[in-house]
């Protein structure tokens, strides 16, 4: 029987693996998506929640390029909030729970009813290589799949490891086994490999929590959704609860410290220093008398509960006394025991910009593989792997977005030029281009993209450039329209602490003012009352934050200079004088794609640029790109 030869095989359905198979599928290839068991793709292996403090513009950036994240946390949202929201929009965030049940089955429907996709359950075992180039996969069951491309999203599932107090043995998550042979088989390539740890926390049967005593935490009232294409809330909208660990709880845990495989040297792996464990926390802040715990329901037609803030590795014993240490929680019962996990990793400097590997051509690496944590940069791994991977089969040049686009060129460059030396998270705090790079402005900066891929459909492009109209025309209505002093205009202004008007002033005008928002200008002008929330949002933001929007694109254009000129792929940097030998091994290493990528590497000095540059220029005839 003759075997199919794919386009694209991606391995793993998690989140990095649902993305990469959905493009390249949506793309017009043909795709396989393999798993080890087809019932849990798409599954949430650790918070009920998609979004938060960075993670949120990943999520809409996909999702303005095409990408199915947003949608299905719409879908199935059943408490939606907005973080940071007296802060500015640099930094807020959407943050939304989901039932992870419906959203696993979303998933995997959306992705049975993808054309061009075959989904098929089996273990992978090696990736084939013939003269450095993968050209398919091993499996267990069916043997030999062929493929051009291979992209690769197997989560915590390397040699990975679960610690339960010092008992511990194999598995990618609790109840699914570990893939070791596939992480073999790159060892053996010659990939450097290093170790990560992570974790969960005990759930726990909602039946048996005193609510009553909790803080509840409402859902906001208003709803801004992820994607451009959801119209409304499908379900239910229900509370968290707050709860407080005590002092009890921490006698608990640093009474049981010999017991834990984190500080009994059980765990060798590095853990994520922004979401560490309880016994971690209690540790190294040990004047805290008092963590929050959040209890976040996973669904809605199930009593399990989330205790988000003790995630552990402590025996179960021992879990089960520090949950009944914490107000609320006297008689609580575990239904699923917390837990570390560790994986291995693959050094992400040693991936181009595309998330193709440089030891072996064809082969994509997305997800926690490349040293990330969390669904939000997995799922801006697997999309950006799954598009190239599909660009490279066609034959067509790669899609890159540098740091000035999007969080997602952060989240990339950071991997591949920096590296990794623990679990990477994304922050706000990481893009210096924030106050450009906003969550609500993210179809704006990259719908176009979508398009031009082909992953967002006519109707949905007309329906952004109506929208994207709609603000601009605004934005010019706002410089034209004048309001002259008179007294019921000063009396409102008065009204509203603003200084007074003693000549004719535009609308933008007014607007500029800390005092006045675009609700005020409802008050004063007609037209405006016309104008949705949605346009009167990004018209405000653009209007009062436009000095400081115009300082920063001066920025990005001196940022794009070095972006647009373009190291040769052949270029042997040991042949550049006046390189120091550290500087020509780190650079001969990494391979930079483009000499901003090469200044941001450590070590990389200023003047080491200099002389790159002029080198470049001095024996390369044409190496810009990008041009307008």
């Amino acid at each position: 029987m003759k075997k199919d030869i794919y386009d694209v095989i991606v391995v793993g359905g998690g989140h990095a693996g649902i993305e990469a198979s959905s493009a390249c599928a949506s793309m017009g290839l043909k795709t396989l998506l393999v798993s080890m068991n087809i019932d849990n793709i798409g599954q949430m292996s650790c918070n009920p929640a998609v979004g938060g403090l960075g993670k949120s513009q990943l999520v809409k950036e996909v999702d303005a390029l095409g990408g199915l994240m947003g949608e299905l946390t719409d879908r199935n949202c059943i408490q939606y909030r907005k973080l940071n929201s007296s802060k500015g929009p640099a930094v807020q965030a959407s943050r939304v729970q989901v039932d992870m049940r419906r959203y696993q089955k979303s998933a995997q429907h959306t992705l049975e009813n993808t054309k061009n996709l075959d989904i098929k359950q089996d273990i992978v075992e090696r990736i084939i290589v013939k003269g450095k180039k993968a050209c398919g996969i091993k499996t267990r069951i069916r043997g030999e799949i062929k493929a051009k491309m291979v992209v690769l999203t197997p989560g915590t599932f390397l040699h990975g490891l679960l610690h339960i107090g010092l008992k511990h043995f194999p598995g990618g998550r609790l109840g699914d086994a570990s893939s070791d042979k596939l992480s073999d088989n790159l060892t053996e390539f010659g990939f450097k490999i290093g170790r990560f740890k992570t974790g969960t926390t005990p759930r726990l049967d909602g039946r048996t929590i005193n609510f009553n005593i909790l803080k509840p935490q409402y859902p906001d009232k208003e709803f801004v959704p992820f994607s451009s294409n959801t119209t409304g809330l499908k379900l239910e909208q229900v509370p968290c609860y707050i709860a407080h660990t005590t002092p009890k709880t921490h006698r608990i845990i640093r009474d049981n410290l010999d017991r834990s495989p984190l500080f009994s040297g059980v765990i060798t792996g590095t853990g994520v220093r922004y979401c560490p464990s309880i016994e971690d926390k209690i540790v190294k802040f040990p004047e805290r008398e008092s963590h929050h715990v959040f209890l976040e329901p996973e669904g809605l037609d199930t009593n399990l509960y989330y205790p988000n803030g003790i995630s552990t590795s402590l025996p179960y014993d021992v879990q089960i006394d520090m949950v009944h240490s914490i107000k609320g929680l006297e008689d609580a019962r575990i239904v699923k025991p917390g837990y570390g996990i560790e994986h291995d990793y693959v050094d992400p400097t040693q991936l181009k910009v595309t998330l193709e590997t440089k030891l072996i051509e064809n082969l994509f690496l997305a997800g926690q593989i490349n040293g990330t944590t969390g669904y939000e940069e997995a799922a801006a791994q697997g999309f950006m792997a799954g598009i190239n991977a599909a660009l490279k089969v066609k034959e067509r040049k790669p899609f890159i977005l540098n740091r000035a686009q999007a969080y997602i060129g952060v989240l990339i460059d950071d991997l591949i030029t920096k590296g990794t030396k623990e679990p990477y998270r994304m922050f706000t705090s990481r893009a210096e281009y924030r106050l450009i790079l906003r969550e609500d402005n993210a179809d704006l900066r990259l719908r176009k993209f979508g398009y031009e891929l082909g992953l967002v459909r006519k109707n949905d492009y007309r329906k952004f450039k109506a929208r994207e109209k709609a603000i601009a025309d605004e934005m010019n209505r706002l410089k034209k329209v004048k309001l002259k002093p008179t007294r019921r205009i000063n009396k409102k202004l008065g009204s509203w602490k603003t200084s007074l008007i003693k000549e004719a002033v535009s609308l933008e005008y007014l607007l500029k003012r800390p005092e006045i928002s675009y609700d005020h200008l409802r008050l004063l002008d007609k037209e405006a009352k016309k104008v949705t929330n949605e346009i009167s949002y990004q018209v405000e933001i653009n209007v009062k934050y436009q000095g400081y929007i115009k300082r920063q694109e001066k920025e990005i254009e001196r940022f794009k200079r070095t972006e647009r000129i373009k190291i040769p792929s052949n270029l042997d940097f040991s042949e550049v004088p006046s390189l120091s030998k550290e500087i020509k091994e780190k650079l001969n290493r990494l391979k930079p794609f483009n000499l901003g990528q090469a200044s941001r590497i450590s070590g990389v000095t200023p003047a080491a640029i200099s002389i790159l540059m002029v080198y470049i220029k001095k024996n390369y005839r044409t190496r810009r790109t990008n041009r307008k």
